[in-house]
């Protein structure tokens, strides 16, 4: 093995949408190592941190049309039935909803929970709340997507949260996504809510730790996913 391929295997790539937060983390932390040494030391700790927070790693992506996979890292915070938001044009009837929050040490990105057509990419503004509340999913700044998958419409909306000032959604209506493709990123610390098309089994507990492309949140049966594609 190369030694540059050792280093690859070591370092974990960095989205490039961190360049500039990472340039600019370091250039306050030279500034501030001219003020006193120990604010140095703290840049350099918090520039690290900024770096990890745009990390986006590969992923082993189950491969299979009877599978929902998690569209985030973070822990499973929420599952329950709930009305989709209006944009998503799934219908009034409340929904099986997963929600996953991130908090600021988890990988960002996030990835299709299922392959398929894009049919609604949506902003909304709103506000800022703690993005672990309840109210959180009406209230805050959020982007929401449905996507056609091969049992029926899902939805998931990227919510902002009480640090997170910006979301990113690179698809469009008519877009098309694959299983665990990287679909947009929150910064920073935010959440994801997925709605469930029907006949989908919930497949995680309140409280588990979750990946994005990885976990699989729920399923429309008991067998296996027949392949697994890294991403």
């Amino acid at each position: 093995m190369s030694v540059v391929q050792s280093v690859k295997n070591v370092l974990v790539p960095v989205h490039p949408e961190g360049y500039r937060f990472i340039a600019i983390f370091a250039v306050v932390t030279v500034v501030l190592g001219f003020v006193a040494q120990p604010l140095f030391w703290i840049g350099i700790a918090l520039t690290i941190w900024c770096a990890l927070f745009f990390r986006d790693p590969e992923r082993v992506v189950p491969q299979s049309a009877d599978l929902i996979i998690s569209p985030a890292d973070g822990v499973i915070s929420s599952i329950g039935m709930f009305v989709p938001p209006v944009e998503l044009d799934m219908g009034a009837a409340p929904r099986m909803r997963i929600s996953v929050f991130m908090n600021v040490f988890d990988v960002h990105i996030n990835r299709a929970p299922v392959a398929g057509q894009v049919l609604v990419s949506h902003h909304k503004k709103g506000l800022f709340l703690a993005a672990d509340l309840d109210k959180a999913s009406q209230d805050n700044e959020r982007h929401s997507i449905a996507i056609d998958g091969p049992h029926g419409p899902v939805g998931v909306v990227q919510i902002a949260g009480l640090v997170a000032r910006r979301i990113l959604n690179w698809q469009e209506s008519g877009d098309r996504l694959a299983q665990g493709e990287r679909f947009g990123l929150i910064r920073f610390g935010s959440r994801c809510d997925v709605f469930l098309p029907e006949g989908a089994e919930p497949r995680v507990a309140l409280g588990q730790k979750a990946l994005a492309g990885e976990t699989i949140l729920a399923s429309h049966a008991e067998t296996a996913p027949l392949s697994h594609r890294k991403i």
